[in-house]
């Protein structure tokens, strides 16, 4: 089988359009329950856009109780799915018509995220995804908190033989390597220069993309997939 592993957000979805407004309803929250003084830290979470929400409360709170963060991560999590629902939200320029593309060609489309679960079917949902996408994996389900393993999970799950991992951070294009997959990175909102270099394309749209799928399985051996640990 032949798959493309999406992430979500930076990469299918655009996150920044629903991210300022969740996060800023969340501390405003916070300020009224006097557990935070001072202006929402939106840039540092653009800056560590793409790790594990549990580590996003920890560097956001760092002087927090494990409960605030907890609260806060819950609060965020349902301020994020309402502006989903209201049509906030969108996905980036191309995405549908790549997507379309791919599965027209038989090849499997996968997300693996570090959003939670619950967000991650919001956004399905509401634009249908599930029309392409075969199967929509969170962080959540992996104890680890890897997308390494996560990825490893989808390979293995759906005996996937040819894979390409798409995203736009480092735990992107390290779950890539990890399982000996082509990265491609996108250089959209969240990423970053010093982690894109990494990558072993780097991609300014999506529609870039069906090309170099087309072109990586035309042309890639099917032993460069065969690493198996275990």
């Amino acid at each position: 089988m032949k798959a493309v592993i999406f992430d979500m957000d930076g990469t299918l979805f655009q996150t920044d359009r629903i991210l300022e407004t969740s996060l800023e309803d969340t501390f405003e929250q916070l300020r009224l329950q006097g557990e935070w003084e001072g202006e929402t830290p939106l840039q540092l979470y653009r800056d560590i856009m793409g790790v594990p929400l549990p580590k996003v409360w920890e560097t956001l709170l760092p002087d927090c109780s494990g409960a605030t963060r907890m609260y806060s991560d819950q609060y965020f999590l349902e301020r994020l799915i309402r502006n989903i629902g209201e049509g906030l939200g969108a996905l980036y320029p191309n995405a549908l018509d790549v997507l379309e593309k791919l599965k027209a060609n038989d090849i499997q489309i996968f997300v693996a995220s570090n959003g939670l679960k619950k967000y991650l079917e919001s956004i399905v949902s509401h634009f249908a995804l599930d029309r392409f996408v075969a199967g929509t994996y969170s962080i959540e389900q992996i104890e680890s908190l890897s997308k390494s393993d996560l990825v490893k999970t989808i390979l293995k799950e759906h005996f996937v033989t040819q894979a390409i991992m798409i995203g736009d951070r480092m735990s992107d294009i390290q779950a890539a390597k990890d399982n000996n997959l082509l990265s491609i990175g996108c250089r959209f909102d969240f990423a970053q220069e010093g982690e894109l270099q990494f990558a072993d394309v780097v991609i300014e749209d999506l529609s870039e993309v069906p090309q170099i799928v087309t072109h990586h399985f035309q042309y890639q051996p099917l032993s460069a997939y065969s690493k198996e640990e275990g």
